[in-house]
């Protein structure tokens, strides 16, 4: 392909994984996210099960890493990464809140992270459990329970929220019939204190939806190469690189229009561009490691 062959555009893209995702994508403190979105990805190193932990905010990965388990302390690694190279843009960044689902350990290494992070619960994972118990026989009262759930959901008000979430849970009680979408249901209910933190932070997300739909590209890609076959440092480059890739390509023409001729992520969430050409913006956002630097004494 244009002379070369396979190896040299593999190389090419793992270079890109030197970059810091972070200090690439994000060019100045203040554009830094105050909200994010995290959540774990499945995938496969040399057969054996591994976990890439992605870290989202205004449609932008800004930060993939994989790890070998999903203990907290791996994850807390993998997650360190974003954490690191968001330090070197700002030295006191501190995320307000993160979106994860109910994994433990991802919250644990969350909070471990950053001590005053507010963790949120994903509100969609709770409706999923409910919804994936909803046999056809439960096809009626499935239908119900879904409307009031998303009737809770778009409450305008935390005192609001906990009112539909009581009348929701009353309901259930008595007009479901026992079995586990009706367990799952009064388990959203139970949860009602965790889900409400949100209304404490209006730019929050309350689902993870965002980091869902970008580790979907993620293992797009990580299928049509069969997933990673080398070294764990080659499964960590490649990663990353795929994340600068999709913080930089263009978008859909229909969203480029959307967003008023505004043509990637990057370029979305700093409001700027370097130059017309995708590769080379990327190139040169990433120049300097993506992070000014002083300039070494002269010799």
């Amino acid at each position: 392909m244009f002379g070369r062959d396979a190896m040299y555009w593999y190389r090419l893209e793992q270079g890109l994984g030197r970059f810091s995702v972070v200090g690439t994508t994000v060019k100045t403190p203040e554009r830094l996210p105050k909200d994010l979105v995290a959540d774990e990805k499945h995938s496969w190193l040399q057969g054996e099960r591994v976990y890439i932990a992605t870290t989202a905010a205004q449609d932008c990965i800004l930060g993939a890493s994989v790890a070998p388990s999903a203990s907290q302390a791996d994850l807390e690694k993998a997650y360190g990464v974003f954490a690191s190279e968001a330090q070197v843009l700002d030295a006191d960044y501190a995320p307000q809140t993160v979106n994860t689902d109910g994994w433990q350990a991802t919250q644990g290494a969350w909070k471990a992270l950053f001590t005053h992070i507010t963790v949120l619960l994903c509100f969609l994972h709770a409706f999923l459990k409910i919804r994936a118990r909803a046999t056809k026989t439960l096809g009626e009262a499935f239908a119900q329970v879904q409307k009031r759930v998303w009737e809770a959901y778009h409450a305008p008000s935390k005192r609001a929220f906990s009112q539909r979430l009581r009348r929701l849970r009353a309901w259930a009680e008595t007009a479901l019939p026992d079995g586990m979408m009706k367990s799952h249901t009064l388990d959203l209910c139970e949860k009602r204190n965790q889900f409400s933190k949100s209304y404490d932070h209006p730019g929050a997300h309350r689902t993870s939806n965002m980091v869902d739909r970008l580790m979907k590209f993620l293992d797009r890609a990580f299928f049509n190469a069969q997933y990673f076959h080398g070294m764990p440092e080659a499964a960590e480059s490649r990663v990353r690189a795929l994340a600068l890739l999709w913080n930089f390509c263009p978008s859909s023409p229909e969203t480029v229009r959307k967003h008023a001729g505004q043509v990637c992520p990057a370029e979305r969430l700093n409001g700027k561009r370097y130059a017309d050409n995708w590769l080379e913006n990327l190139l040169v956002c990433g120049s300097m490691n993506g992070v000014e630097q002083d300039p070494q004494n002269p010799l």
